[in-house]
């Protein structure tokens, strides 16, 4: 009887000796960090031109939200924002969204556009909002961005 139970506790001392050499997964990191910046239609009517200063850190995101109304006006963003020092900040995307309530003519929508803080240092993204077409309104809108990368 004795010797059952010594084989009983050896298979379960090498079991969890085995299971401590198991190999591990990677530690999940956490999601690198969103920083969202956004304004209102109305926001830009009563001021034009908007500067914004923001700090991040290395890595993480910041998601520029601007009011848009391109489909009844002709006016629309840049596709690409003017980056002052692309080795400290890229433009990782951009995509329009359609008005929430789409019954309404002439709602506005918004543009979205994602940067990227790469390295230490400060970046300037100017954006427009023109009739991209010749002789359309050029700037009618200004969107700036001071980041600041600590």
């Amino acid at each position: 009887m004795k010797s059952w139970i010594i084989v009983i506790c050896l298979i379960i001392v090498t079991a969890l000796m085995l299971s401590g050499c198991a190999t591990t997964s990677a530690p999940v990191l956490p999601a690198a960090k969103e920083v969202a910046v956004s304004y209102t239609y109305d926001e830009f009517m009563a001021q034009k031109n908007i500067t914004k200063d923001i700090e991040v850190k290395i890595g993480e995101k910041i998601v520029v939200t601007l009011p848009s109304n391109s489909a009844s006006t002709g006016f629309s963003w840049d596709q690409k924002a003017e980056i002052s020092d692309p080795q400290v900040l890229e433009q990782t995307k951009h995509e329009t969204v359609a008005p929430a309530d789409t019954k309404m003519v002439g709602a506005p929508g918004a543009d979205v556009f994602t940067f990227r803080s790469l390295e230490l240092g400060f970046s300037k993204v100017l954006l427009k909002y023109s009739r991209p077409w010749e002789g359309g309104e050029k700037g009618e809108w200004t969107f700036t961005l001071n980041v600041t990368v600590k």
